[in-house]
């Protein structure tokens, strides 16, 4: 699986991506919680296409539509791992146990994480 990393602009733009399936540049346009211009959409769109991120599809009229060429669920990993292998020299464990220490996990989080570690040790 490739590690491919995107900024905040490129993730806002992915949310519509994923959850549309098929866009325009206009449809991302109007479904963006903030100002952006049309040629800022278009940018961000060709440098996720670059990544491998979307795929450029049917021309329908004057525009482009694109789709998603990787699941969320795969750059959320990628991105992922590369936060473990930069900021905790690859230990997950390191990672871990600074996000249970953190004043952000409440109890019920806590919990979660309790039963997917149970969940995950039975697996193996």
């Amino acid at each position: 699986m490739s590690r491919t990393q995107i900024t905040k602009c490129e993730a806002e733009v992915m949310d519509i991506v994923w959850d549309r399936g098929s866009v325009t540049i206009n449809d991302v346009l109007e479904a963006i919680d903030r100002d952006l211009a049309y040629t800022t959409v278009l940018t961000t769109m060709r440098i996720l296409e670059d990544k491998g991120i979307v795929r450029r599809g049917e021309k329908i009229s004057r525009a482009y539509t694109y789709t998603p060429a990787v699941t969320r669920e795969e750059v959320r990993l990628g991105m992922l791992h590369e936060l473990t292998d930069r900021l905790f020299g690859g230990s997950v464990q390191s990672l871990v146990l600074s996000l249970l220490d953190s004043d952000s996990v409440s109890p019920a989080d806590i919990a979660a994480v309790k039963r997917a570690a149970d969940q995950a040790e039975r697996r193996r």
